[in-house]
């Protein structure tokens, strides 16, 4: 009755189907995970943000890696700004994704060490090669507040660290590569800037992280295992068909019996 299952088209069919059920919970599995840890980033990001800021140098010191749940952590600095070695970081885009520039600017602590803060945005001046207007930082000894964050890489970013660039243009924000250019020992790590405002909102402060949106991977995980368990429901459905359809097939070919004589 179910010998057609032995037949080529139907062991290939049956492999296939068997195949996909172990690809498809794993993928489901996959997404879960991702879910899973953009629910931990989030709830990491709005507890750093609510945290009393601390001075940036009792969590990052020279040469410093910024471990991953000190990412966003509020810190403060006091000292001056160091703008004669001021750089622009290329292709960052505004809040409404309008092309342009970051401005980093080294800052010397009271203390003596530096750190570098990410001032925010400016808009392009329409030449990638000319050095872009910037707005100038506060003189004096003022007091910054910010997120700390880690040193970007091609690694963790995907942003190609171009060479040959034009002066004091990056494309990174990496203390360890502008140590090289001012020939000390930067804090690791960066500031990225909350207060205080800049006059007339330029450079443009970055906004905080998005952390309430979960994104669609628990969706997409719930499908990938409605679709394994769609698979032998499926099999089933084309096996039965299949054997109507033979059973059809085979009572029109068979010939009917001859009346019998007398």
């Amino acid at each position: 009755m179910y010998r057609f299952l032995l037949t080529r088209q139907w062991v290939i069919v049956t492999f296939i189907a068997l195949l996909l059920m172990p690809t498809m919970v794993k993928l489901g599995f996959w997404q879960l995970h991702r879910h899973q840890h953009k629910v931990a980033q989030n709830a990491l990001i709005a507890d750093n943000l609510k945290a009393t800021p601390v001075p940036v140098d009792k969590l990052t010191s020279p040469g410093h890696t910024i471990p991953y749940d000190q990412y966003w952590r509020r810190v403060t600095a006091t000292g001056t700004y160091d703008t004669a070695h001021e750089v622009v970081v290329r292709r960052r885009t505004s809040s409404d994704g309008t092309v342009g520039y970051h401005v980093l600017t080294p800052f010397d602590l009271t203390d003596g060490k530096t750190v570098l803060i990410n001032r925010g945005w400016i808009p392009d001046n329409g030449s990638q090669i000319t050095f872009p207007k910037v707005p100038a930082a506060p003189k004096g000894q003022i007091t910054v507040t910010g997120r700390l964050m880690a040193d970007q890489t091609t690694a963790a970013s995907g942003i190609k660290d171009l060479k040959g660039l034009p002066p004091r243009q990056v494309m990174l924000i990496n203390s360890k590569q502008m140590s090289q250019v001012l020939g000390e020992q930067l804090l690791g790590g960066y500031i990225e800037q909350t207060a205080p405002e800049s006059k007339g909102d330029t450079p443009e402060l970055i906004p905080e992280p998005e952390h309430s949106d979960i994104g669609p991977h628990m969706a997409y995980a719930v499908q990938w295992w409605l679709f394994t368990a769609g698979v032998p429901v499926g099999w089933v459905i084309l096996v039965r068909r299949e054997k109507r359809d033979r059973a059809a097939t085979e009572a029109k070919t068979t010939p009917e019996p001859a009346p019998a004589t007398a």
